[in-house]
């Protein structure tokens, strides 16, 4: 018989939501690993040592032993190549620059089959990850060539163009500590923090706050010059000029040396200084002029460093010191080979968006270029031994001086940024000493950038890094304020798109923007906006990006709970009326009630701590759900002497249960209300389960008992029919 020592996929998903994994996107990738089933790692000759000379930062691995160097234990006493696939394809996105960890292999019911889920960032890396580690695994089985390096190469690719950048991830990480969701809406760095109406937004370093007319502003370096003067913010004198000879002139007028840049240029390109002849005067003219739109400026060259200060809000929360860049001729090698010997090989240096410094290249920067042309230099030139040639005098401010800051010279930048009309900026000023009052030096604003870089405050070459994401974060959310909105989820197997119905309005009519999701259709407030069933994670999306919606009510069937993961990743209150295994969930392998229990606790695992689950008290299933609650509780059930009712009101806590045809609404040993159910009509008393799980999640979310009692009245069991 042929072995078949081979690993196939027979299922990928992509699980973006909370879902019965972990807490946040994971792929789920079904294998068959065949024969290899009756081969665990220890019996593979060499496969140990292959894999780990291959992939040595598998030490690092926890595994199940919960220690360093656990993984590799468990190779080592042997384990099956479905849990190694795992590891190898977290390891590889490690290697790649996007850090994961969280993984898990789990035998199906069929012989060799198994299910592993892994963390992943982004989708097409993860998949590709996944690809690659089975090819991986493969070869360290067989003994087959692998080229490793080819590999993490191409997935680093994928990283940097397909994951956020970053700048931004700074950000998302600081909104994540913060307990703020987010949500990316574009391929780029776009990236939504919030839900709802509590939303706010980000691009990098730009808010929603950020105005266009500030940007323009800014990127017109003669009209900010303007406005900075007015104000008595200190900057350069300058004029504007639209030909070489003009800018010659400008330059004996003002006194040499001098600066020139771009109108409306940014990032530091076609900046030139420290010009003193007319030939580098009109040089650094041809080169400004290719980088702006319209004029150029000629301005009076201010001597000292150069430094870019982070204003967000009305603080200075970072500042960085640049210094000029030089090398140092031996009589022997070119301007080029200097530059890679005595620049480039520092390791802060690097092409890839988290070095903090970048590679200089003489031959692709024509300020380079500009400065060796001005002393008698190309990139291919021999400097004589000892020479010191200068290099760059800026684009290289990376040094953290943040502590050092004098307040007046933070005064003269966040004063910059206001006339402006920046709410985040970068403020470039040069200053002979940052901690010397402005008075006492000369200094001055030369630039006030919009969007400014955050990677030489995050990642400094020297100093210490800065959390400039927590700064922005905290610009943008007022103290103990989270982003997110009340959002109520329910599952169970009957009847819950009627009860996320009845939850949507008694929220509605308690004065809020309510959207609903469910397998009934989609709603806004009480409009029916659909008829489709939309209980799963694309709709349910839709309406957190609604900057309208102040509550939502969600339906999270099991299926699609399994298929996608829930679409927000808390909620305020959690709703589980039933744990019933039904035929359609055997297409993902849950074959009984054990298994579905699995499913439904992630409704419940997802209830913040400050949120309550709602669980019927009469299925036992149910109630093993409340000790993974991380909120309170309440029970509800069909007879107020249901052990667990009396258990739970004698520990003080909420509970709504039926007592001769009257729902009773009592906080501990307190009866709040009692409302007959005779007082509703036909179709609600007839289904007092659904009626007591919408009267506790409403309450839950802390509507009046008064607003309650009403709302449940006024519900219409059958909307009119929605447009499509």
């Amino acid at each position: 018989m042929t072995s078949t020592k081979t690993i196939e996929f027979l299922r990928v998903t992509f699980l973006g939501g909370p879902n019965i994994w972990t807490y946040r996107s994971v792929i789920e990738a079904w294998i068959d690993i065949g024969d290899l089933e009756d081969h665990p790692s220890n019996t593979l000759p060499g496969f140990y040592e292959r894999l780990t000379e291959w992939l040595p930062g598998l030490i690092e691995h926890h595994c199940s032993p919960g220690v360093r160097g656990g993984f590799l234990q468990r190779l080592q006493e042997g384990t099956w190549a479905a849990h190694i696939l795992e590891h190898v394809t977290l390891e590889l996105q490690n290697l790649a620059g996007m850090q994961c960890g969280f993984g898990k292999a789990r035998q199906m019911s069929q012989r060799g089959h198994y299910k592993i889920a892994f963390r992943t960032r982004q989708e097409d890396v993860g998949r590709a990850a996944l690809t690659a580690g089975r090819d991986l695994v493969l070869a360290a089985i067989h003994n087959t060539a692998f080229d490793l390096q080819a590999t993490i190469s191409h997935l680093r690719g994928m990283v940097d163009s397909l994951c956020l950048g970053p700048s931004t991830a700074h950000i998302v990480d600081a909104a994540t500590n913060r307990g703020i969701p987010h949500t990316r809406l574009t391929e780029g760095n776009l990236v939504q923090l919030g839900y709802g109406s509590a939303q706010r937004r980000i691009w990098t370093a730009e808010t929603d706050q950020t105005s266009a007319i500030a940007e323009e502003i800014a990127s017109d370096k003669d009209l900010t010059k303007s406005l900075l003067t007015s104000c008595g913010v200190p900057v350069p004198e300058g004029q504007l000029v639209n030909s070489p000879l003009a800018a010659w002139e400008a330059a004996l007028e003002l006194g040499l040396p001098v600066a020139i840049k771009p109108l409306d240029g940014n990032h530091g390109r076609g900046v030139s200084l420290d010009l003193s002849t007319q030939f580098s005067v009109e040089a650094a003219f041809h080169l400004a002029k290719a980088h702006s739109s319209g004029s150029v400026i000629v301005e009076k060259f201010i001597s000292g460093n150069e430094h870019r200060l982070l204003v967000v809000g009305k603080q200075v929360v970072a500042a960085a010191r640049g210094e000029a860049l030089w090398v140092v001729g031996d009589g022997v090698s070119t301007v080029n080979q200097l530059t890679d010997a005595q620049i480039n090989s520092d390791p802060r240096r690097g092409d890839t968006e988290d070095a903090p410094l970048n590679l200089l290249i003489p031959e692709e920067s024509e300020e380079v270029k500009l400065e060796l042309e001005i002393v008698g230099l190309t990139p291919q030139s021999i400097p004589a031994n000892g020479q010191k040639v200068l290099m760059s005098r800026n684009g290289n401010v990376a040094c953290d001086v943040t502590d050092q800051v004098h307040p007046t010279v933070a005064y003269a930048a966040t004063l910059a940024a206001r006339v402006v009309g920046l709410d985040i900026a970068g403020i470039d000023m040069v200053l002979e000493d940052v901690s010397k009052p402005l008075t006492q030096q000369r200094g001055a604003v030369i630039e006030v950038n919009a969007s400014p870089g955050l990677l030489a405050h995050i990642k400094p070459a020297q100093g210490t890094p800065r959390p400039v994401g927590s700064a922005i974060i905290n610009h943008l959310f007022a103290p103990q304020k989270d982003g997110r909105i009340p959002i109520v989820g329910i599952n169970g197997s009957g009847k819950t798109g009627r009860l996320a119905r009845l939850i949507a309005w008694l929220l509605h009519i308690s004065g809020k923007h309510v959207g609903l999701a469910c397998s009934e259709g989609l709603y806004l407030d009480s409009r029916h906006v659909c008829s489709h069933n939309c209980a799963n994670r694309e709709s349910g999306q839709r309406l957190l990006l609604n900057r309208s919606i102040q509550a939502s009510v969600f339906e999270n069937g099991n299926r699609s709970i399994l298929a996608e993961g829930l679409a927000y990743d808390k909620c305020s209150v959690g709703v589980v009326t039933d744990i019933t295994w039904t035929q359609d969930l055997a297409e993902f392998d849950i074959l009984d009630a054990e298994q579905t229990f699995k499913v439904a606790r992630t409704q419940v695992d997802v209830v913040l701590p400050t949120g309550s689950a709602v669980l019927n008290a009469d299925i036992p299933a149910v109630v093993e759900l409340a000790p993974l609650c991380d909120g309170k509780v309440i029970f509800y059930a069909m007879d107020g002497s249901n052990a667990i009712i009396q258990s739970h009101r004698n520990a003080g806590e909420r509970v709504v249960f039926l007592r001769q045809e009257h729902l009773v609404i009592a906080h501990g040993t307190q009866e709040q209300a009692q409302l007959p159910l005779a007082s509703l009509n036909k179709t609600k008393a007839a289904q007092p389960q659904m009626v007591m799980a919408a009267l506790a999640a409403a309450w839950a979310a802390d509507v009046s008992l008064e607003l309650i009692v009403a709302g449940l009245r006024t519900f219409e069991s059958i909307p009119p029919k929605a447009p499509y």
